[in-house]
């Protein structure tokens, strides 16, 4: 049994997917931290604009962005050929991963470390590992309660945004309702994170919440649409990969249509 559904190219698919897909979830998660300059990337100097009375605004984003875009193709695609209840499945399992994941990182911040380790990188200009330690993974709980929450949100939102655009586009134009759907959720996931974790938990104004929010919202705008010659390509590939009868029948069970099958 188990072997006959290890050979079923749909299940081992989803497999695939859901692996990458939560991998993607917890290196964002793991690499957030980090903030880098955008404009520095390309060589260029950083814009110091103002919007809603903040000065000195800059694209300077956490590296989590780096991976959250690409996790909405995964999202859509998932939702073009399984359905919404698998998109919930992967979210869930993401989420619980996730949270799982942080409860092992803050049991390795508070076990006793080695004192020879704590030492070992003073010759490089780090006094404490233990400290650099902690500074890399001991996030504050809203930035994580925000995170999460964020998440699950916005891919709620990105799975109604895609099969109401479905339903008026039928089997086509993909990239309609995934670089639709990505647009609005991204919207979303940038607002409830900044409004959870900054402010809420760190008292944040509004017009910082809401100008903080339109400079990533410009990135993650930018991305999806870089992004979306991505999703037919993968959607070449999974048709190639499962074969066009079945990845027809894929997309009419994924909108509930089993009886046109």
């Amino acid at each position: 049994m188990i072997h006959s559904i290890l050979k079923d190219k749909p299940t081992k698919l989803f497999l695939g997917i859901t692996a990458f897909f939560v991998a993607n979830a917890l290196i964002a998660e793991c690499i957030g931290g980090k903030i880098f300059s955008l404009e520095k990337v390309f060589g260029m100097a950083p814009s110091n604009f103002t919007l809603f009375g903040v000065s000195n605004l800059s694209f300077n984003l956490t590296c989590g962005v780096l991976l959250w875009p690409l996790e909405f193709v995964i999202t859509d695609i998932v939702n073009e050929y399984f359905g919404p209840k698998a998109v919930r499945r992967i979210s869930y399992t993401a989420v619980a991963l996730i949270s799982y994941a942080f409860i092992m990182f803050y049991v390795a911040m508070n076990v006793a470390p080695a004192q020879f380790w704590v030492e070992s990188k003073t010759a490089d200009g780090i006094p404490s590992m233990q400290l650099a330690f902690e500074s890399i993974f001991g996030q504050g709980m809203w930035i994580i309660l925000g995170s999460l929450i964020a998440f699950l949100v916005s891919q709620f939102i990105d799975v109604y945004v895609f099969h109401r655009i479905k339903k008026m586009t039928g089997d086509k134009m993909i990239w309609l309702r995934a670089t639709g759907s990505t647009l609005v959720s991204q919207l979303v996931d940038s607002f409830v994170v900044l409004f959870i974790a900054f402010k809420i938990g760190n008292g944040w104004s509004w017009s910082t919440v809401l100008a903080v929010c339109v400079v990533n919202y410009i990135y993650k705008f930018t991305m999806a649409i870089i992004l979306t010659p991505l999703i037919a390509f993968i959607q070449g590939r999974i048709e190639n990969y499962v074969g066009h009868d079945l990845a027809k029948k894929m997309k009419l069970q994924a909108m509930g249509l089993e009886n046109e099958v």
